[in-house]
């Protein structure tokens, strides 16, 4: 049946490097007309960029408030991965899943026709099959990096429910369904964290290769973060092993921020006011997102290394939990020396803001993949430092493109100054990397074409909601 107005339900795991997609993805649909609920907790949910006026009737923000453990490990508020130690996302996890109650109520009040949910939830498989409601698994990741989810029917098993990766190695290279050009993988020193945090049960009884492995199997289709335009060959691929609809719902870009007059915070006008006095695409970003916990040395490795480079910068820096106070976060005379080529910023920054400006250039940078689209979006050079998660599997993927540098590790992932300045020059001011700054140039036409991504490939989405069958291109 053809339904006119859509409802779909939105579950997100409470890890800002998915709930920020699914939200970007909850706006495009509503763009089309589509009514979301938007399910969350309360904190996580209140963290959320604000919903545009005109689609705030498209979008329910449901919050279920996180179950308390009994063991009181999670403290007050902690609702998402940002909020807790690594040591202690299991229990997170773990009071993620006693969600599952109130979201199976939910569903069998509102009986909507999608639900589409990220990989953690594996509950909503039979929620959804109790009420005969279809499922959409949504990745936040890149098309590149979903090769390492495996194929049909075992995805991260063997028929005999043994690991499809059996070894650290074996996540260094790809697939071996992987048929053309591609050196994305997992580096050595990385790999054997991966490989035991992808199969290790934890407090919560059920592995993330569990997990994923259930909802890839059961899902009616497969959408991506993706689009033909950048990752088609990957894209294809998928759709060739997958054995069921795979669907890119494109890149879904950020709106872009009109101008820098509702920036009401002072410190903040004050670096935009030194942002205006620089030269157009001469300045570096710096900014590792809110996931990525930099040691003291990382942070003293980097700073030095924007000092050798003498590119001009804006650092925006989260106090590191090892920071007794402001005085300890950079090496001691930083400021004073680099204060007439760059600032550095504590705290929350205006992102999207920032790179808008016409003085920002390029980008030194974790790859996570939200990341990634934002900076390509409008077109900056990139220097790739990958730290965790898939950030390492994007990095390969944009060196493969030649569009960005990727700051020289040891064979114990250690990076120092002089790879820093190294990277930041060739990337930014030399004449070899001028290569790097046209083809990021010319990526901004994939990457900020708007029409593309939400005409295009929402639009196809849209049908295929209202259909139930992909719709070709």
């Amino acid at each position: 049946m053809v339904r006119d107005r859509l409802h779909v339900v939105m579950l997100p795991f409470s890890a800002f490097g998915h709930m920020i997609p699914f939200f970007q993805l909850s706006i495009a649909l509503a763009k089309a007309g589509v009514h979301v609920s938007y399910v969350s907790t309360p904190r996580n949910i209140q963290r959320l960029p604000k919903i545009p006026p005109n689609f705030a009737t498209f979008i329910d923000l449901v919050e279920f408030p996180l179950p308390t453990l009994q063991n009181g490990v999670l403290t007050e508020g902690a609702e998402a991965t940002i909020d807790v130690p690594q040591e202690k996302v299991e229990y997170l996890k773990v009071a993620y899943d006693l969600l599952q109650t109130p979201f199976k109520q939910f569903i069998a009040d509102q009986l909507p026709d999608w639900i589409i949910i990220d990989y953690f939830p594996h509950w909503a498989v039979e929620i959804a099959q109790d009420h005969n409601i279809r499922l959409v698994f949504f990745t936040v990741m890149s098309a590149a990096t979903s090769v390492f989810l495996g194929k049909p029917p075992g995805f991260f098993f063997l028929s005999d429910q043994t690991p499809a990766w059996r070894s650290p190695e074996s996540l260094t290279k790809p697939p071996e369904w992987v048929s053309f050009p591609s050196s994305v993988g997992w580096r050595e020193y990385e790999a054997p964290f991966v490989l035991s945090s992808i199969y290790a049960d934890g407090v919560s009884g059920m592995s993330d290769a569990a997990r994923l492995t259930k909802v890839l199997r059961s899902c009616n289709a497969f959408a991506i973060r993706s689009c033909k335009e950048f990752e088609g060959e990957y894209l294809n691929l998928h759709e060739k092993l997958m054995a069921k609809p795979v669907i890119s719902v494109g890149l879904l870009p950020p709106e872009r921020p009109d101008g820098t007059s509702k920036i009401n915070d002072e410190s903040w006008r004050k670096i935009f006011e030194w942002l205006d006095k620089q030269d157009t695409k001469s300045v570096v970003y710096v900014g590792f997102g809110s996931e990525c916990k930099l040691s003291k040395e990382q942070v003293y490795e980097i700073a030095y290394g924007l000092e050798l480079s003498q590119v001009p910068f804006l650092w925006a820096l989260r106090k590191p939990t090892w920071a007794i106070d402001d005085s300890d976060i950079l090496p001691l005379g930083f400021s004073d020396r680099t204060s007439s080529m760059g600032m550095v910023c504590f705290g929350w920054a205006p992102q999207m803001e920032i790179l808008a400006h016409p003085s920002i250039g390029g980008s030194l940078f974790h790859s996570g993949w939200g990341s990634v689209i934002e900076m390509l979006q409008f077109g900056h050079s990139l220097v790739v430092l990958p730290l965790v998660y898939d950030q390492s599997l994007n990095a390969s993927l944009l060196v493969d493109k030649h569009l960005a540098v990727e700051v020289e590790r040891g064979k114990d992932g250690s990076f120092d100054r002089d790879g820093i300045a190294k990277a930041l020059r060739l990337a930014m001011v030399s004449d070899e990397g001028e290569a790097f700054r046209v083809r990021a140039r010319e990526a901004a036409a994939i990457f900020g074409d708007e029409n593309l991504h939400q005409q295009h490939y929402i639009g196809q989405f849209v049908e295929y909601l209202k259909h139930g069958s992909h719709i070709m291109e």
